[in-house]
């Protein structure tokens, strides 16, 4: 791996012993102001991990034993990564096909490994299973009613036919119970499961999509979907959003409309994330939606080669409010086709984009190079913060994504049918960043924890500990207040990351172990509703400083897929 301003040594993963009853207890971590230890002129950092990862990171996942899987669509003709020696070629209408059209990079050494890939994911979507492995659904032609299954150890394993509908644009969600929901896709206003339930219809109408649906441009594809800590659903299709029982198969609550009237989804292509979830309110939830295009934005740009200004709105509300309301704030940009990623410190980084135009093959304009962190936690009108700029624009077809070393991986953009890579007004990237965001300042090494061990695996509500270090700084030791934050990775594409969640846990006793080492008394996530079964990222945050993180399976209630 590149060397990088806040290098961290590889994590030691090993089973602790559960501590009963962790609760309230004395932080013996000598105190000093949190703010402190994060000085604000650091505007984070760009990194160029690869100037060529071999294809565009349309698709992109973080898996664990941190390898990111990358991919894009198989009917554009040969990438510019070839195919392990011993895989076998992909026939085409032109031939042979000896290139790859997804790759796995090892984030520990940084080293690319093709896959071979079968059928076409092209716009598709995906989530972590509970056992580790990618569920990937969908896609264009011979891949729009496929399911496939990857893991490093396996490669891609496709199910055909498995889809009782086409998804094309369609988003996944897992569950409580470990099942998977997939909602949507282009002229499909209805859901199914994965597994399938076999004493329940295969597909269930879902009116909403419809409703929200318009003539020619949609703009509610991609739906943005959040589990609620209850386990209900929030569905978020143009500019309105719902709330509904997956189980029973049916609405349980209307929200209100979106001030503005601004659509959303794509190919409007605003984005979505749920804010962290916090252990002093487990039922308390909030989404965030920012950006988007105006109405008729699609059509101006492919019609009259008009490109409007995108919005530059983020709109705010607690679906679990007794009376919801939307909360609207500006952002320092205007921004569509933008990113936005969940960070260990609970803030979000808005990155990627355009500031005129819509998704679409040549249809944006004015790159966004600029990331915007949103801090949920200040006061409303401090909440914003640009940082620094990329050299690289990254129009349609991106991707970003959180990984383990608190980087933010950003890939991808294509807005042409084919690799294009000259006489074009963007021309297709296949180049993969790393940027550093603000916590990552050098300066703050010295403050930075350091995982020395954390439960591989835990239960709902059990009792566990984190055992970290502390490098001795020179002056003052370290200090502030420690949190536990639980980070499930995103399936990231098209704008949106699905699955990406934050869940804080509550800390108890902080007891120094030898000199610079703590350990932390952690209560696991309470419920599914709260943090579905699988793979999380855990990482101790001290006065606003991230360590790098370990994984933490959330084992299920019961069988899971």
């Amino acid at each position: 791996m590149p060397k990088t301003r806040s290098p961290f040594l590889p994590l030691l993963l090993i089973a602790t012993t559960c501590i009963a009853n962790a609760g309230a207890g004395d932080v013996l971590l000598p105190q000093e102001p949190a703010q402190e230890a994060q000085p604000a002129s650091f505007p984070g950092e760009w990194q160029l991990l690869h100037a060529s990862i071999g294809l565009s990171a349309m698709h992109m996942q973080l898996l664990p034993g941190d390898f990111v899987l990358m991919f894009d669509r198989t009917d554009t003709g040969p990438s510019n990564i070839s195919l392990a020696a011993m895989a076998p070629c992909a026939a085409t209408a032109d031939g042979a096909d000896c290139t790859a059209h997804s790759v796995l990079l090892d984030l520990r050494s940084n080293v690319l490994h093709p896959y071979p890939l079968a059928t076409n994911p092209w716009c598709s979507s995906g989530a972590l299973l509970p056992n580790g492995t990618l569920l990937q659904t969908g896609g264009f032609s011979n891949g729009d009613r496929v399911a496939r299954l990857f893991s490093p150890a396996t490669g891609w394993v496709e199910l055909p036919s498995f889809l009782a509908a086409r998804r094309w644009y369609a988003t996944d969600m897992i569950l409580p119970d470990g099942r998977v929901i997939v909602l949507g896709g282009r002229r499909q206003f209805n859901f199914e499961f994965f597994p399938h339930d076999d004493a329940a219809p295969a597909l269930t109408f879902f009116p909403f999509l419809d409703e929200t649906t318009e003539l020619d441009a949609e703009d509610n594809l991609y739906p943005f979907l959040h589990l609620l800590p209850d386990g209900t659903v929030f569905v978020f299709a143009n500019d309105r959003a719902i709330v509904f029982d997956p189980y029973n198969r049916a609405p349980l609550r209307r929200l209100p409309a979106v001030p503005g009237g601004v659509p959303r989804n794509y190919p409007s292509s605003g984005s979505s994330v749920l804010l962290p979830l916090r252990p002093d309110s487990p039922a308390h939830a909030e989404v965030l939606v920012c950006g988007g295009a105006p109405r008729g934005a699609y059509h101006l740009a492919l019609r009259n080669a008009t490109f409007v200004p995108a919005d530059r709105t983020c709109a705010r509300i607690a679906p679990t409010d007794r009376d919801p309301a939307w909360a609207i704030e500006e952002m320092p940009l205007a921004r569509v086709m933008g990113d936005m990623v969940l960070l260990p410190t609970g803030d979000v980084l808005i990155v990627n984009g355009a500031a005129a135009g819509t998704a679409g093959w040549e249809l944006g304009r004015e790159p966004v190079t600029r990331p915007v962190l949103y801090r949920p936690d200040a006061q409303l009108g401090a909440r914003f913060e640009a940082l620094a700029a990329s050299a690289i624009p990254r129009m349609y077809h991106s991707s970003a994504t959180l990984d383990t070393y608190g980087r933010v991986l950003v890939g991808g953009s294509n807005p042409h049918v084919g690799y294009v890579f000259a006489n074009a007004t963007y021309p297709t990237e296949l180049s993969l960043e790393a940027f550093l965001p603000p916590y990552m300042d050098a300066r703050l090494d010295g403050a930075r924890p350091r995982v020395l061990a954390a439960p591989g695996e835990v239960g709902y509500g059990e009792a566990t500990a984190v055992r970290f270090e502390v490098p001795a700084p020179s002056g003052a030791a370290a200090a502030g207040e420690v949190r536990v934050a639980a980070v499930a990775p995103a399936f990231a594409t098209h704008s949106f990351g699905m699955n990406q969640r934050v869940v804080d846990l509550a800390v108890g006793r902080v007891a120094q172990l030898d000199v610079g080492v703590y350990e932390a008394e952690v209560a696991a996530p309470p419920t599914p509703g709260v943090a579905p079964p699988g793979y999380y990222m855990w990482f101790v945050v001290l006065a606003g400083v991230p360590s790098s993180a370990a994984w933490v399976r959330m084992r299920p209630l019961g069988p899971a897929p």
